[in-house]
């Protein structure tokens, strides 16, 4: 699902509410969860999972065309760990 289908589906459910307020809704919930992680805050949807920021170290990486050794500078990435809810549900339970 995308986000448009996801604005779509939330839209369908709630006839009561325009589409527009419907998409600045979610719109600010990503970007709520976006402002939290870059500030390095962990972001926990209860039942459903948690999204932290994790700290990769530099390391030495190969070029796969070439073979020849290339250094990968630290970043920072984004990892999302499921709730419970929603992997017994995922796995039938």
């Amino acid at each position: 699902m995308i986000r448009s289908e996801l604005i779509q589906s939330i839209a369908d459910e709630n006839p009561h509410l325009y589409q527009r307020d419907v998409e600045r809704i979610v719109n600010t919930v990503f970007d709520e969860i976006t402002e939290a992680m870059v500030r390095g805050d962990r972001v926990e949807l209860r039942g459903f999972g948690a999204f932290s920021v994790k700290q990769r170290e530099a390391r030495t990486g190969r070029n796969p065309r070439t073979g020849e050794s290339v250094e990968v500078p630290a970043k920072n990435v984004p990892f999302f760990k499921t709730g419970k809810l929603l992997r017994d549900r995922l796995n039938g339970k």
